[in-house]
């Protein structure tokens, strides 16, 4: 069931919320409210340490000594966490990696800085989420 409620903002705040549904493609600032304030409340789980779900990216050189041996080691070390990874050739150099992860979040954002910390490693990038069970 949906709820009506009226807020009230600086012009120029809401001129930027505006901005920011137009550039992010929301319908209405309905939808666009609904979506802020989920994400409010999963960054509350991942900072209270609750089950989360996420992410991790990294883009490395394939050719840097060792690395993928050391990816491997720390993912296993992480065994538990780890829904499912994929490995994609991005060119003959650079490898992107890709892996679903799951647990505390204090434990999974610390897979993610291991992973992000090994030297080659290009890029990398942990985008967060959760069960939403919270939400409903």
């Amino acid at each position: 069931m949906l709820k009506r409620f009226s807020i009230s903002l600086e012009e120029s705040l809401l001129d930027i919320f505006d901005r920011h549904i137009l550039a992010h493609s929301y319908n209405n600032r309905s939808e666009a409210i609904r979506d802020l304030i989920r994400k409010a409340f999963v960054k509350t789980e991942w900072e209270a340490d609750k089950y989360v779900m996420g992410v991790i990216s990294l883009v490395y050189d394939h050719h840097q000594h060792k690395l993928q041996e050391k990816v491997t080691e720390v993912q296993h070390d992480y065994h538990h966490h780890i829904v499912s990874t994929t490995h994609v050739h991005m060119d003959h150099h650079n490898c992107l990696e890709v892996i679903v992860v799951k647990g505390k979040a204090k434990e999974v954002q610390e897979l993610a800085d291991r992973l992000i910390a090994l030297r080659g490693v290009r890029d990398g990038n942990l985008a967060m989420s959760s069960t939403g069970k919270a939400l409903h």
